[in-house]
């Protein structure tokens, strides 16, 4: 049932217009075709361009997704920061393999990564931790991520007590039960819109030590 007021989602088409993606465009890596494509969103204003959607699942299949944001990225893959007991960190401990989806709507791209997370050391996580807004390190403390609370009043109320302790310009120290992982991947496809949704795909797949390119249908 739907209200009759309410936007039909069958009716909303995007006409999309853009360059063709070719073989012969990409950079020999993924990671570098993905600094080219970061950098495009970022300069072309989008809003977090480092908002990704993470997919886990449990050992039985269930999957669950979320939007996080990624802090940092290199040849070995793309890093974000959560609470290990959280929903995905169990599922991440239980499960390794996870999916990422960078949704750049306005630009008509998108890239979707599959691969494995795996925890970055602590001390790289404390050297991150160091660098959050005093108010971010007070709420990786007050959260315990993914558990039932009874109120958003207990959750301020958590958060002002541990805000008395350790007041502004005091550096709080990183909690024990949060830190980074890690996605290595193992694909990496690049989504390019085109009109007639004859959009491009060219996913990166590992092998061997080195990278083979191939062309998706649409």
């Amino acid at each position: 049932m739907t209200d009759d007021a309410a936007p039909n989602p069958a009716l909303m088409r995007e006409h999309y217009r853009s360059t063709p993606l070719l073989e012969t465009d990409l950079a020999p890596t993924p990671m570098e075709q993905f600094a080219r494509w970061f950098a495009q969103a970022a300069s072309a204003g989008l809003h977090e361009p480092n908002a990704m959607v993470v997919s886990t699942a449990t050992p039985d299949g269930r999957p669950s997704s979320r939007t996080v944001l990624l802090k940092q990225y290199d040849s070995q893959g793309f890093v974000f920061y959560t609470n290990y007991r959280s929903r995905k960190g169990r599922e991440i401990a239980a499960n390794a393999y996870v999916s990422v989806l960078f949704p750049w709507h306005p630009i008509a791209r998108q890239v979707v990564v599959t691969g494995t997370a795996t925890r970055i050391g602590r001390d790289e996580t404390v050297a991150y931790f160091r660098t959050r807004p005093h108010g971010s390190q007070l709420g990786a403390w007050a959260s315990a991520q993914s558990s039932v609370i009874g109120s958003r009043e207990e959750l301020i109320r958590t958060y002002e007590e541990l805000a008395a302790r350790h007041p502004e310009g005091e550096q709080v120290p990183a909690p024990p039960e949060w830190g980074g992982y890690r996605v290595e991947p193992e694909t990496v496809e690049f989504w390019q819109g085109h009109a007639n949704r004859l959009h491009d795909r060219l996913r990166f797949t590992s092998r061997d030590g080195g990278w083979d390119i191939e062309r998706l249908s649409p």
